[in-house]
Order: structure tokens, then C-alpha cells, then sequence
């Protein structure tokens, strides 16, 4: 039973939760982490352009009072020095035009009022720079540091990239792992589903290895427990099947002669009965209809007993339904009572089987039905239905499961004619002709059997 177990439904549910959870794990640790550290570094970077703001501009006040001359003294000293800046006092003058941001509306207030303030371009712009301005000591003139910060912001678009990276091959491993887990954890699933499907087909002697002492072991164990038990239950029912089918022969061919005989002495009795005394007559009417009966079953009894043991030959011929019924009907003396429609229909199909399965059907509805009994066939596509329905007083639903089965009667006296055997003869025949035979019944209102039956028996020797 050992093999690789297909990917289903379960196995791709697991792998899918396995990675979700690895997912989201990974990836709010990643996110928090670089939203940490991209806060430190940006908190470091502000710190150190704040205190070099600061030292800038006490070094700015040197150059007070801030006459045109000065101005471009202040400037220049500072972008000689590495250090780019926007000048305000009146109008703005920076630097390096190249990196002259315009300080906007909270940077200006926040100077206005005597404080240091600081501003960062946006996350995508090139260059990134940070401003912080403030007050020259002594003046109203506003003086606005600019930071390049296209290293930090280089390093940590770099850390993202690495982040998203690292998660992806999170992702790839997790999948990875979680499909091999959840393989593993579902093969004894597999095992014990290929095992199940097995003994559903007739393999009792499959069992199941039992590793380990977990959960999946102790599921194993009882497996083999049930299925050694049905196992067991299953040879006995078959033995005990053979010994009802070696029985019902036995009888049917050990009753054979002496019904022969007994058939002979009540045809002979049947002969004489008018010239019997009266209170004999009634004796030996009763004895010769027992006789008949007996007979009867006898040779049910060894039909079903063929079928059983297979010994029932098919051998197909073109067949026209509606004619065999007629015949059927005709034969028996049953015109008056049972009504045959349909038009011709010519099926290859064995005709001493299909006799056997119809003039069933109709004797049953004879017997046990009542008003009037219509037998009817039509053909559809690739098949031919026939369906024999009274007008009795229908079989209750308690009873349907079983009229099929062998010497079930519906009548719990069994005081009704028949043996209980013409319905099981009927269905088995069906079956060797590769036919499906079926009852619908409303009490009250009549019985209805449908026997559908391939245009071409399967199997037949034509």
C-alpha cells in the first residue's frame, strides 16, 4: 500500500495556512523592523543636522550686520566649508542653487517663533535633503541648513530590497517545508483511503501498517481490527451463502423424482375425480392443486439454483417484445384481464430468459394485483422499457425494499399463491440479460414494475 500520495484538497488547504502564517509572520517582523530602524536612523540624522544647525548659525553671527558684502561673505564661507544654505533676511539666497528646497509654511512659523525646525523632502525625490533653519542670534534673518541624505536613503532602500527578498525566500521555504510536512502528515490519510477503497472492492485482506504510537498508528490498528472482523463476518456470510444455495439445490434435485411421481398420480387422480364420492372429491381436488404447487416450486427451485451457479447459458436472437407478451398472455389464458400496448419492438436478447422475466411480471400482477393490468412497451435510446402495472391495492412501503428478495411475501400469513420466488427469478434474469428491473407502488392505488433492457443483450452469442 506504500506509494506517494496525490496533492488534494487537504494537502493544498495545509500548505496554503503553513504559508499564510509564515507570510504574515515574516512579514510584519520585516516591516516592523525596517519601520524601527528607518525611524532610528532618520531620529540619528536629525539629531546630528540639529546640533550642527545650531553651531552653524552661532558662527552666522559673525558676519552681522548683514550688508550685501556680508551676505555673500556668509555664503560663501559656508558652501566652502561643505555646508549648503539658505540665507532669508528679506529675500532668499542659497548656497548652492542646486540645493535650495523652498522651507515651507511649518519650517517658516516654527523659525518665526524663535524655535529650530527642520524639514524632509519626500521619500521618492532626488536629492534627498533635510532642512533645519532657525534664527541668526542677534538678527531676524533666518538662516536653513541643508543635509544631503541620498546615503541614508540609498541604505535604506537597500535594507528594504533585502527585506522583501529575505520574505520571498521565506515564502519559497515555508511552501517548501509546509508541503512536506503536510505530505507526511497526510500519507497514513492517503494510506488508509487507497486501503479503504480497496476493501470496498472485494480486498479483504488489506491492512494497514501500524508505526509508531500515535494518533495515526492507533487509527491503523483499529482499521486492521475492522477490517479483519469484516473479513471474518464476510467468509462466514459467503459460507454460509453456499451452504443455502448447495442446500436449495440439494432439495430441488432430491424432490425432482418423487414430484414426478406424485405429478403422475395426480394427473391420473384428476382423471377419476367425478367418479370419487363427494366427500373425497373435495380431498383429492385439494391434493392434486398441492401437487401443482409443489411442482411449481421444485422447479423454481432448481432454476434459481442454476442462476446462482451460472450454468444458465445466453443466447441472443432478434425478439419482438410486444409479441412475446401477446403469446405470453394468449397462452395463459389471461386476455381478458391484461392488455398488451406498444408497437413492435424487435430487441437481440435471449427469448427463454425474457419469457421467464415477463411472464413473471404478469402472473405477479395477476395474482396479487387486481383490476384491470396493462403491459406496455416503448423504446428509447438504446434500450427498451416494459412496464406491467395493475390497479390492485398496491404494496405498502414498508414492503418495496424487499419484494425482490426470495420467498418474501407481503401477505405475513403467506397464505397468498406463489412461493416468493417468481420476483427473485425475474430480477436475476434481468440481470443475465443485462437489464435493470424495478417496483413503484402507491397503496390503494396499484403496483408498477419497469423492466429497462439494452437493444443488445451484453455478452449473448448471436
Amino acid at each position: 500500500m506504500a506509494g506517494r500520495v496525490p496533492p488534494g484538497r487537504l494537502r493544498r488547504r495545509l500548505v496554503v495556512a503553513f504559508v499564510l502564517v509564515a507570510g504574515v509572520s515574516a512579514g510584519v517582523l520585516a516591516g516592523g523592523s525596517y519601520l524601527m530602524l528607518r525611524q532610528a536612523r532618520f531620529d540619528g540624522s536629525l539629531q546630528r543636522a540639529a546640533a550642527d544647525a545650531r553651531y552653524q548659525l552661532v558662527l552666522a553671527g559673525q558676519f552681522l550686520p548683514l550688508t550685501d558684502a556680508r551676505r555673500a561673505d556668509l555664503l560663501a564661507s559656508f558652501e566652502g566649508n561643505g555646508r549648503h544654505v539658505l540665507l532669508v533676511a528679506g529675500d532668499t539666497a542659497a548656497s548652492n542653487p542646486r540645493y535650495a528646497p523652498t522651507p515651507g509654511r511649518d519650517l517658516r512659523a516654527a523659525v518665526a517663533a524663535g524655535q529650530l525646525g527642520y524639514q524632509r523632502s519626500r521619500a521618492d525625490a532626488r536629492p534627498h535633503l533635510l532642512v533645519v533653519g532657525g534664527r541668526i542670534p542677534g538678527s531676524t534673518a533666518e538662516l536653513y541648513v541643508v543635509t544631503v541624505e541620498d546615503d541614508l536613503a540609498d541604505g535604506l532602500g537597500q535594507l528594504r530590497t533585502a527585506l522583501v527578498v529575505g520574505w520571498a525566500a521565506v515564502l519559497l521555504l515555508a511552501a517548501g517545508v509546509g508541503n512536506a510536512l503536510a505530505r507526511r502528515t497526510l500519507e497514513p490519510v492517503g494510506r488508509a483511503s487507497r486501503a479503504a477503497r480497496a476493501v470496498a472492492e472485494g480486498l479483504l485482506d488489506t491492512r494497514l501498517p501500524v508505526r509508531g504510537r500515535d494518533e495515526f498508528s492507533a487509527w491503523a490498528a483499529s482499521f486492521n481490527e475492522m477490517a479483519e472482523a469484516l473479513e471474518t463476518k464476510i467468509e462466514a456470510l459467503s459460507r454460509a451463502q453456499a451452504r443455502e444455495r448447495r442446500f436449495t439445490a440439494d432439495v430441488a434435485h432430491e424432490l425432482r423424482t418423487p414430484v414426478t411421481a406424485l405429478v403422475a398420480a395426480a394427473s391420473l387422480l384428476a382423471e377419476q375425480l367425478d367418479a370419487l364420492p363427494a366427500d373425497a372429491r373435495r380431498a383429492a381436488e385439494l391434493l392434486v392443486t398441492d401437487v401443482v404447487r409443489l411442482r411449481r416450486l421444485v422447479e423454481e427451485l432448481m432454476e434459481i439454483s442454476r442462476l446462482d451457479a451460472g450454468r444458465e447459458a445466453v443466447s441472443a436472437r432478434p425478439v419482438d417484445i410486444v409479441a412475446l407478451l401477446g403469446g405470453i398472455v394468449h397462452a395463459r389464458g389471461w386476455t381478458d384481464r391484461v392488455t398488451v400496448a406498444g408497437d413492435a419492438t424487435p430487441v437481440d436478447t435471449d427469448p427463454r430468459h425474457l419469457e421467464r422475466v415477463l411472464a413473471n411480471l404478469v402472473s405477479n400482477a395477476v395474482e396479487h394485483g387486481g383490476g384491470a393490468i396493462r403491459a406496455e412497451v416503448w423504446r428509447t435510446d438504446g434500450s427498451v422499457t416494459v412496464e406491467v402495472r395493475d390497479e390492485g391495492a398496491g404494496i405498502p412501503a414498508a414492503h418495496l425494499p424487499y419484494v425482490f428478495d426470495r420467498f418474501y411475501k407481503a401477505d405475513p400469513s403467506r397464505t397468498g399463491p406463489g412461493s416468493g420466488l417468481g420476483l427473485a427469478i425475474a430480477r436475476e434474469n434481468a440481470r443475465l440479460l443485462g437489464g435493470r428491473l424495478g417496483v413503484r407502488s402507491e397503496v390503494g392505488r396499484g403496483t408498477r414494475f419497469r423492466l429497462d433492457l439494452p437493444v443488445h443483450v451484453p455478452g449473448g452469442d448471436s
